[in-house]
């Protein structure tokens, strides 16, 4: 196997290549005026372990699959085309009401608890360019009103003498019915052909999002209309950058919802967060081959601190009306929460609390962190980090980025030092408690809210960051085993070498499967079968024309279900994809009832309320050979040997203790699996560090697998 695959984040561009039996790890700064340079930089450091041309490796790998944030730094900066759109007469109002609660979408804990004074945010499309055209199709998608096509014409051009430079449309029903959608898009054509200068682009509700909720369908288009032109523009360079050094495949890109397609198969929507959801699809893969059980992953980056849970089984946890930015749409995405903690968030005086606050701001790629010598004047987590002796100045980043500790000490000192009246080493470790608190906090409440116990779970910990603040935010929770997986430092890269092609339909609908008033239950077997019929085409065409052979294609088949009227849906996998008798029946509400009491526990279920399906969703995919990993567990503590000596010594600070330890360094590559290192200690490679704190262990494993387990010895001073 041979494979390129890159993850672009908010300050580094993480590069993962497969070569035969190698696997070769960089990184570069993230150029965001030009994302093909910093994957051209990143991909170059590849080139000079494996002693080749980039061409020459562009030209022998099987795929280039392509994971960005590019998609939601537009969001977050407003940056993207004047839209247009049409709707149904008499809901001109939907979107700018935002069913009266949008300003709420979006907002912290903080601000929906004074939604009052919340502010909306600023429109992505303005409601003077919100037009109604004369049409209606009822619930079941028959015609109550033809479609008045002259009225479409005349507004349209009134939206385009307006400046629209996209139009979205968004009819009532048109989920079950798109005929007056697809005629809407044929008269945009016959106005503005494509081959014309002035072509203009029209994006389709029925097409974004396939579940009722009119509200919720618009802003789903309205967002992938507003991102389109950028993403279009930014992939398309990218994919011109892989032609010009001779790649002539297909490129593909990283989904939110858990796979990959080629970049013509590709809604902008599709690619919001899809790099920290790639770390998640490798901690699933990771968690199956290696037994890990339950696993909470971890991404700490230099901008964000991304969470994700996976449980036993693989079954992984969908947001199906996910909150983008401030806008809630409604596509399956992977569910992960996202926090501004990473090493470039920026410390600062909280004047109401008298201490140190962190984040969300971010000091990015550029200029980067005070330390980085790039221009940056505010402290960060990174030059708390530097300070506080866990980084080696002259090699960070593998001696690529030198850090210039007079800088750090410079920032934290102006920002912190007078405020709070300590030591700039006090103020250090103030940013470092609260950063590990806010990210402790934020894993907490993630899986106590999905009711989950911290201490069930193994935290894999990756990213840049991860190794080196997985014990501080660990010490703070019931957990007391974490896991830097192998190549953690660019374990999102690696997810995303691992995605398969895949496609999401889904259908909502409303179908009894136990009715508890008559007793009865579900009998209409051909609805049912109807409906998943027509969605695993759906998924079978998708993949056709990206030339997948028909014999490679399969299908999962998963049910959004309910007791009664609860407000919590619960995703059970089905393993029969028809319903011919009540055995069947009954065999996809024992499947639910089982996921049920795993996740809430047993005796917690509530047939008596009556169980309904609310969407069914289909996944069609091809599978893709992925990177194996090995048995990757610690060695019983009888079997594990001592390390070799420490390649030298750093004075440490630590969270806790007033006085420094003189702390020793090894090279990661120098412990051989099975090797057991007490805490403090660290462990240097040229793209992470691992920082084992005091009252913790270190053990190596296998392909570079580095464990983190928390003892109960005594902490002494080295």
């Amino acid at each position: 196997m041979k494979r390129v695959s890159v993850d672009i984040g908010g300050t580094f561009t993480d590069c993962f290549v497969v070569w035969g039996g190698r696997y070769i790890e960089t990184k570069a700064l993230t150029t965001h005026h030009n994302l093909a340079m910093g994957f051209n930089e990143a991909l170059g450091k590849a080139c000079k372990v494996l002693d080749l041309e980039l061409e020459d490796i562009l030209q022998q790998v099987d795929s280039v699959r392509y994971a960005t944030t590019l998609g939601t730094n537009a969001l977050i900066e407003h940056k993207g085309p004047k839209i247009g759109m049409l709707v149904t007469a008499g809901y001109e109002a939907t979107v700018p009401l935002s069913r009266a609660r949008g300003y709420g979408e979006g907002l912290d804990d903080m601000g929906k608890q004074d939604l009052p004074n919340a502010q909306r945010p600023d429109p992505l499309v303005e409601a003077h360019m919100i037009r109604g055209i004369r049409e209606r199709l009822d619930f079941e998608g028959k015609l109550v009103m033809g479609l008045d096509e002259e009225d479409v014409r005349r507004q349209l051009r009134e939206l385009v003498d307006r400046g629209a430079q996209i139009i979205v449309v968004a009819l009532v029903n048109s989920v079950v019915n798109p005929a007056h959608e697809q005629r809407i898009e044929e008269i945009v054509l016959e106005e503005y052909p494509s081959h014309l200068l002035g072509a203009i682009p029209v994006i389709l509700s029925h097409q974004v999002a396939g579940r009722k909720g009119e509200y919720v369908r618009a802003t789903s288009a309205i967002v992938d209309g507003y991102l389109h032109s950028t993403m279009y523009h930014a992939l398309s360079a990218l994919e011109q950058n892989l032609r010009v050094h001779n790649y002539e495949k297909p490129m593909l890109v990283i989904h939110n919802s858990g796979g990959m397609a080629q970049l013509n198969s590709t809604d902008a929507l599709q690619t919001i967060h899809s790099g920290p959801v790639s770390g998640i699809g490798a901690s699933e893969h990771l968690s199956l081959q290696a037994e890990l059980g339950n696993v909470v992953a971890t991404d700490m980056g230099g901008t964000s601190y991304d969470i994700g849970i996976v449980v036993e089984g693989g079954i992984k946890h969908y947001d199906f009306n996910p909150v983008i930015d401030r806008w809630l749409v409604s596509v399956p995405m992977v569910h992960l929460v996202t926090l501004g903690a990473g090493g470039g968030s920026v410390a600062a005086y909280d004047r109401m609390y008298k201490t140190v606050k962190c984040g969300p701001e971010s000091a990015g790629s550029d200029p980067g962190p005070a330390c980085y010598d790039r221009g940056g004047m505010k402290p960060t987590v990174t030059d708390a980090d530097l300070l506080l002796g866990y980084l080696d100045a002259e090699n960070y980043a593998g001696g690529s980025i030198p850090l210039n500790p007079r800088r750090a000490k410079a920032a934290v000192e102006d920002a912190l030092c007078d405020d709070l009246d300590v030591s700039v080493i006090e103020a250090a470790k103030l940013i470092r408690e609260k950063v590990d608190a806010n990210m402790a906090n934020g894993l907490f409440t993630e899986l106590r809210a999905r009711g989950y116990d911290p201490k069930d779970f193994t935290m894999l910990a990756y990213g840049g960051n991860g190794p080196l603040h997985c014990c501080g935010i660990a010490q703070n929770l019931a957990i007391d085993k974490i896991l830097a997986p192998p190549l953690s430092s660019v374990f999102s890269a690696v997810g995303a070498g691992n995605m398969h092609q895949l496609h999401i339909h889904e259908k909502s609908l409303y179908m009894v499967l136990y009715d508890s008033n008559t007793r009865r239950i579900f009998s209409d077997y051909e609805r049912f079968n109807g409906i998943v019929a027509e969605l695993k085409e759906r998924g079978r065409q998708d993949l056709l024309r990206q030339g997948v052979p028909a014999e490679q294609i399969q299908h999962n088949l998963e049910l959004d279900m309910r007791y009664g009227n609860q407000l919590v849906q619960t995703t059970a996998v089905i393993p029969i994809h028809e319903l011919n008798s009540p055995s069947d029946v009954l065999q996809v509400i024992n499947q639910f009832s089982t996921d049920y009491g795993k996740r809430f526990g047993e005796g917690s279920q509530a047939p008596e309320a009556g169980i309904r399906i609310n969407t069914i969703r289909v996944s069609s995919y091809r599978q893709h050979e992925t990177v194996q990993f090995q048995n990757i567990k610690p060695l019983p503590k009888p079997e594990r040997s001592a390390p070799p000596a420490p390649s030298g010594h750093r004075t440490c600070h630590f969270v806790g203790h007033d006085e420094a330890f003189e702390t020793p360094v090894w090279a990661r590559k120098d412990l051989d699996p099975g090797v057991e290192i007490a805490g403090p200690a660290i462990v240097a490679s040229e793209v992470t560090t691992f920082l084992v704190n005091p009252g913790w262990t270190l053990v190596a494993a296998k392909q570079g697998a580095t464990w983190f387990l928390r003892n109960e010895a005594p902490v002494t001073k080295h």
